[in-house]
């Protein structure tokens, strides 16, 4: 369904945030994510003029995963920030993301390592989103083996989101093995 149609308006700035998965030749995942802030009209910052239409940010993170989604190599890039000179040689602290897994607790993992002035708040912010976007990645090799397979282990992705409750139909209806009926009673 739509949203419904907006008041008059006018933009006024412009944020994209997109992750691409690659699938490398030695078995590792690579999750690039970019940040890019956009301004449709001339602004000055403290530290100068800035053209509408030219990135107030441009911020890249690279991240390698491997099967077990556990990060085993991470880089970051600032392409345009509003400080150059300052807030681009935040990059070497992403590395504090090796080791760490997108599975366990990854955000409040990310919190206690970025957060505030041991990060930039744009690339953590940007951080956050990396889990889902490594599962949507392997959602089609996850689609292969489920709903009907035997494994012991319940699929990820149920009772993490209001659609796949473990009491509701689209549980029960696609992954019945795992759906929990109420007790009469």
């Amino acid at each position: 369904m739509p949203l419904s149609s907006p008041a008059p308006r006018q933009l006024r700035h412009t944020r994209a945030i997109t992750v691409e998965a690659y699938a490398r030749d030695d078995g590792l995942w690579d999750l690039d994510a970019c940040i890019r802030d956009i301004k449709p009209h001339d602004i000055e910052l403290p530290s100068g003029h800035r053209p509408g239409g030219v990135p107030v940010h441009d911020l890249k993170l690279r991240v390698t995963i491997d099967r077990d989604m556990t990060i085993v190599d991470a880089q970051a890039a600032s392409d345009a920030v509003p400080f150059p000179g300052h807030c681009d040689t935040i990059a070497p602290a992403y590395q504090k993301l090796i080791g760490l897994s997108l599975l366990n607790h990854f955000r409040l993992h990310l919190k206690d390592r970025l957060s505030g002035v041991l990060g930039c708040t744009h690339l953590t912010e940007l951080a956050q989103v990396l889990p889902t976007a490594a599962l949507q990645a392997w959602s089609d090799d996850a689609m292969e083996s489920r709903p009907g397979d035997a494994s012991p282990e319940r699929p990820y992705e149920l009772g993490r989101c209001h659609a796949l409750r473990l009491d509701g139909p689209v549980v029960e209806t696609y992954y019945p093995r795992w759906v929990l009926k109420a007790v009469p009673g």
